[in-house]
């Protein structure tokens, strides 16, 4: 018997069965290697293209919660490779990213390494000469979504400033752009500049965060143009045509791939009366208010501290629409703002007269856009006023790629 059971062992079939088996798990590792090679890396994570630049200098860092190395902060990254972090400057939502919207942060000191933490929200937007001192270098690293109105824009714009009046060098880790596949909506009129919106470049602009500063840089939108010492660590394996979940949150009510692909549509909202959902789990991803005559969906608002605290129509039921599920294959196939839901709530709200606040008009970058809706012009004309600034801009544009475009 036990002749028997060796005879079957060494059968030649169950050798190449066994062997069958051992190239497959083999191949599936090598497949998910390969896979996990050609996922873009950001420069935060290139260390060895920046940390010999770092080493034995005074930094300053422009950081928040997305500012990660793999799993660990940038922060710890840095102190624990021995490199002097002398400051950070934080922007809106704070280092930790737990402020609401328009929240103004204060100055402290972070609890957890002790390094003095600047806010660049609210009555300050721009680092002082002051906090320049004893500075050799500053980095940039925060996580864009590509949309004018995000304001880490205006907080890396006036950070180039205050390098190039005191002759730091910037070093901007890129990152990629989930938003970063198409090019859409109105150019800013410069007669509606804000800390929404500083540059002539249109609501959703293609581009990553080191892009967008070798533009603003060249072009001449700084200060009295004045340049800025700039250095770009570019991102691994990244084009154009990438969009995927982000590893955290770029800002609190920004809470998956969802909201960041609805946000450059939707953000139009806060400029009316109704509400985008936040003091929900699903901000970003739902409007409405207490009396749209649209109800497929309701909501109620509440205080979600780090969130909303106080978000608008708190405890208030609203009527609306939920976009939570809305399939975004259409964002990625039209590579289109979607104006129909801004149109659609406006003509089903019984408050016209006071449908539109005058934020609208800094969001949308111009004072046509709420006209053209309240005429109840279509999406297409709408769009096609737009044709000639974009085709203006998309010649800027293309002079300062680093990554295959769209």
């Amino acid at each position: 018997m036990n002749h028997k059971r060796n005879s079957k062992f060494q059968d030649p079939k169950s050798k190449n069965s066994f062997l069958h088996w051992i190239l497959l798990i083999a191949l599936c590792f090598l497949t998910c290697f390969e896979a996990l090679a050609q996922l873009p890396r950001p420069g935060a994570e290139c260390t060895e293209k920046y940390f010999s630049l770092l080493k034995g200098r005074s930094i300053a860092l422009v950081a928040n919660q997305s500012s990660l190395v793999g799993k660990q902060h940038l922060v710890d990254t840095l102190i624990h490779s021995g490199i002097h972090v002398a400051r950070v400057f934080c922007p809106e939502h704070g280092f930790r990213g737990n402020a609401d919207a328009g929240e103004e942060i204060a100055s402290e000191k972070d609890e957890f390494t002790g390094i003095e933490i600047v806010s660049l929200f609210g009555n300050k937007v721009k680092p002082s000469k002051r906090d320049m001192v004893g500075i050799d270098l500053v980095v940039f690293d925060i996580q864009d979504v590509g949309v004018r109105f995000f304001t880490y824009l205006s907080t890396l714009q006036y950070v180039m400033e205050a390098c190039a009046e005191n002759n730091k060098l910037l070093i901007v880790l890129d990152r990629p752009n989930p938003n970063g596949f198409y090019v859409d909506g109105p150019v800013l009129d410069l007669k509606f500049r804000s800390f929404v919106g500083l540059n002539p470049i249109p609501i959703v602009y293609g581009m990553t965060i080191g892009e967008y500063a070798k533009m603003v840089n060249e072009e001449g939108w700084l200060k009295n143009k004045i340049k800025c010492k700039l250095q770009i660590i570019i991102c691994e394996n990244y084009d154009h045509n990438w969009s995927s979940e982000l590893p955290v949150r770029p800002s609190p009510n920004l809470p998956n791939l969802q909201s960041i692909l609805l946000y450059p549509s939707i953000c139009l909202f806060e400029g009316t009366i109704i509400s985008l959902g936040r003091g929900t789990d699903y901000p970003f991803q739902a409007f409405g208010h207490p009396e749209l005559k649209i109800c497929s969906f309701k909501f109620t608002p509440r205080s979600i501290p780090g969130m909303s605290k106080s978000p608008l129509y708190l405890g208030k039921e609203c009527c609306g629409v939920d976009l939570s599920k809305f399939n975004r294959s259409q964002i990625y196939s039209n590579k289109k703002l979607i104006l129909d839901w801004m149109i659609l709530a406006y003509a089903n709200c019984s408050q016209k007269d006071s449908f539109f606040h005058s934020y609208f008009d800094m969001l949308a970058g111009n004072k046509i856009l709420k006209e053209q809706i309240r005429s109840g012009q279509d999406p297409e004309t709408i769009r096609e006023s737009w044709k000639k600034d974009l085709e203006i801009f998309m010649k800027i544009r293309k002079r300062y790629l680093l990554y295959p475009d769209f």
